[in-house]
């Protein structure tokens, strides 16, 4: 499968700002085709930003602006087959089910286990897929940048990462490694970036996806972490921006069906 991916921001700074972007796919080994360009530009002068490695194969670039700029950039793609799957880390099974900022798997246990019972493994997986997907609305804009799973769970709405953030805490208080992964994913409507989760059964990681928005096997990971703190995809270390204009794309040389109860890994 070949897919075509990009991204376009344009925004401002006030001085002294260093930016964090991650935008770009995910570096794995096993990729036939892997060919990508970042253009960014101050002011009409083009920039070259550092590149710093994080983990799951992301990659965060950043920008240091001494003086106020008007920044635009622009991310292009085209990958062709899947990457292999990383080793599993057992530090991060540990570190993956405990609770985090936006997914509070200890206030959600008793919920949780209410809700759930006995279930475990990928049986719990495909029943809290089905959950969150069956009791919450995809609604844009309804949810504000600080709202976790428990504030998500309580208005039963959301968006891509409130949806995700809930499966992940609900499978966490349950003892099943969860985190959040940022993905292109084709077939989506409207086109944005989009927030998936992924949940350790089986002996890997597999990606579940709520909002049946996209087929999963087409999704291309950017980055992973706990929750959408570790996966922002701009973000401010020090100074301040304003987010002007944005753009996604997203595009497969075809669209494979989706099984929401097939176990799918992220490329």
């Amino acid at each position: 499968m070949q897919r075509t991916v990009g991204a376009h921001l344009t925004f401002t700074t006030v001085p002294h700002t260093r930016v964090a972007m991650a935008i770009a796919v995910a570096r794995n080994p096993g990729f036939e085709t892997f060919e990508e360009e970042l253009v960014v530009t101050a002011d009409g002068e083009r920039l070259a930003p550092r590149e710093l490695l994080d983990g799951h194969g992301g990659r965060f670039h950043t920008l240091e602006l001494e003086e106020p700029a008007h920044v635009e950039v622009s991310y292009s793609a085209r990958v062709e087959g899947r990457g292999e799957p990383e080793p599993v880390d057992e530090m991060e099974l540990i570190r993956y089910v405990r609770p985090s900022r936006y997914a509070e798997s200890d206030r959600l246990l008793p919920s949780s286990y209410a809700t759930f019972g006995t279930l475990g493994g990928l049986e719990l997986v495909r029943a809290v897929r089905d959950w969150v997907s069956s009791h919450l609305s995809y609604v844009s804009g309804s949810s504000r940048g600080t709202d976790g799973a428990v504030e998500t769970l309580l208005h039963r709405r959301g968006v891509c990462r409130d949806f995700a953030h809930l499966a992940i805490a609900l499978l966490r208080a349950k003892d099943v490694p969860a985190r959040l992964a940022a993905v292109y994913a084709p077939g989506l409507e409207p086109m944005d970036f989009h927030a998936v989760a992924e949940a350790y059964v089986e002996g890997e990681w597999h990606v579940i996806d709520p909002t049946g928005l996209a087929p999963r096997a087409s999704m291309l990971r950017i980055t992973a972490g706990r929750d959408s703190a570790d996966t922002a995809f701009l973000s401010t270390v020090g100074g301040r921006l304003t987010l002007k204009r944005l753009s996604v794309s997203a595009e497969a040389d075809s669209l494979p069906s989706e099984d929401p109860a097939g176990l799918v890994r992220l490329a």
